[in-house]
């Protein structure tokens, strides 16, 4: 007979504001986080729980939210700067950049200035990606199947890159020197 593990304990723990606190000082110190990804955070703990403290489980997370922000374990403009740059570094355009702040709940005002960033190294994000994914000027041999020119633009834009800065990139044939010198010059002026 198969060894059976015994179903998990499907009731409620008991959740209190000083448990829910520890829990978020464990996020933060583990995560880069958001104000907005902490607040779900929190919140899906006191769904998964008991509440069993006299004040408001939302409020509780409000209180300890701004306890976080006080203390400078969250800052929005900061994380969206660090974030914005991890993933243009990575190769992927402004896009997706102000997708995922916007995903992780940062206010414009405080996504701006990584906005921005991520604006003025577009072109260098987008070679980047085309060396990383050796499309373009580092494939290995020039091809004219124009389903595999429509598949790399298509992997440009899901990217997060624009239309004119991926043909661009994809219209320096392979081996090309001069090409793409001049393509990274004029991404390290941007």
């Amino acid at each position: 007979m198969a060894n059976r593990r015994a179903p998990p304990d499907r009731s409620k723990r008991p959740l209190g504001a000083a448990k829910l606190d520890e829990l978020a000082l464990a996020y933060v110190a583990r995560f880069a986080t958001s104000r907005a990804k902490l607040m779900r955070y929190l919140a899906r703990k006191v769904r998964e729980s008991e509440w069993i403290d006299d004040n408001d489980a939302m409020t509780a997370c409000e209180a300890i939210a701004d306890r976080m922000e006080r203390l400078h374990y969250l800052d929005d403009r900061q994380y969206a700067a660090m974030r914005a740059g991890a993933m243009t570094r990575r190769g992927l355009g402004v896009r997706r950049v102000k997708a995922q702040l916007y995903a992780d709940g940062i206010a414009e005002q405080d996504s701006g200035e990584a906005i921005e960033a991520a604006e003025g190294v577009a072109l260098a994000a987008a070679v980047g990606f085309a060396r990383r994914r050796r499309f373009g000027p580092f494939a290995m041999r020039t091809s004219d199947d124009p389903k595999q020119r429509e598949r790399q633009l298509a992997a440009f834009l899901r990217a997060g890159h624009s239309l004119a800065i991926a043909r661009r990139i994809l219209a320096v044939a392979p081996g090309d020197d001069a090409a793409l010198a001049a393509l990274d010059e004029e991404a390290a002026l941007d």
